[in-house]
């Protein structure tokens, strides 16, 4: 139901997104869209009672923001825009690459695919509004997938 529920959100936002193609409609967009997929996948933990999926995402989730964060601060690479100086890699997207993994992980790639496609627009947002190099994104994509490789089991 959750998935379900998270899909329809994913596309309606996608679909908002390609009609109102401008710079910031297109930032917004990957704005919410990271923060949906992760909830997404969050939220199925609930829908089905499953205890040890949760923990799992705690880890692979927790394990995805300290990596990140601590690159972050680390490698202190310029982000394109000049903002500032954490742009390597992408939180945004690794965010986004945390959930949409979780959800291949643990309950299949079928219903993964549309939070990867919803991922990939992430990080694609995040190059198109010049916070991100792509070298930033596919970081935060890995970052991102490899934290459930590591800690997510088949459901």
């Amino acid at each position: 139901m959750i998935i379900k529920l998270t899909k329809k959100v994913l596309f309606l936002c996608l679909i908002v997104t390609t009609l109102n193609a401008k710079s910031e409609t297109i930032e917004t967009s990957g704005d919410i869209i990271q923060i949906l997929i992760p909830l997404g996948a969050y939220g199925t933990t609930y829908y089905l009672d499953d205890t040890d999926g949760r923990i799992q995402f705690y880890k692979s989730f927790s394990s995805t923001v300290l990596l990140t964060h601590t690159l972050k601060y680390t490698v202190r690479e310029e982000r394109p825009n000049g903002n500032d100086t954490k742009s390597f890699p992408s939180g945004h997207t690794s965010a986004a690459f945390q959930g949409a993994s979780f959800i291949h992980y643990r309950y299949g790639f079928k219903k993964a695919i549309l939070p990867y496609l919803a991922a990939s627009f992430v990080a694609y947002s995040r190059v198109y509004s010049k916070h991100h190099y792509f070298h930033d994104v596919a970081a935060g994509a890995i970052i991102g997938t490899f934290s459930n490789y590591y800690f997510t089991t088949k459901y």
